[in-house]
């Protein structure tokens, strides 16, 4: 993708705010990024070895993990290597990318836990038909729509955004963000807007489809003791990461195009990587400690491990 300005490179001042704990910074960055590949990691594998757990709803978590490893790639190693330089640039394609990488990553992160909430809409309300409607053909449909559409539509922003007159270089933050470039366009940003606009109100109904099923989930589940027990077992944690998901992404975006300039740059710096620290870490825990199945397996994969360990030590 080309530009017509003659920008080569984007600077980050993001990091001004960071020069004077950035070691203690760079510490806490590796210790969360290590958690964030561990806990994703072991549940992903957790669920390829385990043919007991090869149904719809550990496949759509898995996917869900699968996805906090890519978007978090696009951006804890970049962020580290930042933190200890003197230097905060990045490339123009490097920004590009980095762009494309994190939008997907939140997108597809929508599409999954609509996915989810589908899956136990039928589980729950339609258990009679779950296992023919559920086939591993459809999950396999879905799983990969819900890859493509996010992929197909951040391709489509950013086509545009390639296209603007960049009279700026300057993006106020720690990463590159879509919104920041356009912000330093100096012709019309109105086809970019609309488009954006759209794609905001696509995954807005994403969440409205899932309160939407979630409602319904609740007045068949109230019914009966066993839907109960089934609501708070499989529900519960996926509830907890659509609020988790939700909030942090409504509260980076809604700063990125609203936001005071009088906001704290500590504050502003936290509101914008949130949505990249917390449901990669959260996500997985809340499924891994709740979900029995999940649990039982993860406390024996570690047991093994240890005890593999020992051995290996004692040779």
């Amino acid at each position: 993708m080309s530009n017509t300005s003659t920008i080569l490179v984007f600077s980050l001042s993001g990091f001004s705010a960071t020069v004077n704990y950035r070691f203690t910074l760079f510490a806490l960055t590796l210790l969360c990024y290590c958690l964030i590949v561990v806990v994703n990691v072991s549940l992903v594998l957790t669920i390829i070895l385990d043919q007991n757990l090869h149904e719809p709803m550990y496949m759509f978590l898995c996917n869900l993990c699968i996805n906090g490893l890519y978007g978090t790639a696009a951006f804890y190693p970049k962020f580290a290597f930042d933190l200890l330089s003197d230097v905060h640039v990045i490339s123009y394609v490097g920004c590009f990318l980095q762009v494309f990488v994190i939008y997907t990553y939140a997108t597809i992160d929508f599409s999954i836990l609509a996915l989810m909430a589908y899956d136990r809409y039928m589980a729950i309300c339609r258990p009679l038909v779950y296992h023919s409607v559920m086939s591993m053909r459809r999950i396999a449909v879905l799983i990969s729509l819900s890859w493509l559409i996010p992929l197909g539509c951040e391709v489509a922003v950013l086509t545009l955004t390639s296209k603007l007159t960049l009279c700026g270089s300057h993006i106020q933050k720690l990463y590159c963000e879509n919104w920041s470039i356009v912000k330093l366009a100096c012709s019309s940003t109105a086809a970019n807007n609309v488009v954006g606009l759209i794609i905001i109100a696509f995954y807005c109904v994403h969440v409205l489809f899932i309160v939407c099923t979630y409602v319904r989930l609740v007045n068949s589940a109230m019914k009966s003791k066993e839907g109960r027990k089934k609501f708070t077992q499989t529900c519960v944690p996926h509830l907890l990461c659509l609020v988790n998901v939700t909030a942090a992404l409504l509260f980076d975006t809604m700063y990125s195009r609203y936001g005071s300039a009088s906001v704290p740059q500590n504050l502003r710096n936290f509101m914008a990587i949130q949505f990249l620290m917390m449901p990669p870490i959260l996500n997985p825990i809340i499924y891994g400690l709740i979900l029995s199945k999940i649990r039982y397996k993860l406390v024996t994969l570690f047991m093994k491990a240890g005890q593999t360990f020992t051995l290996g030590l004692r040779v």
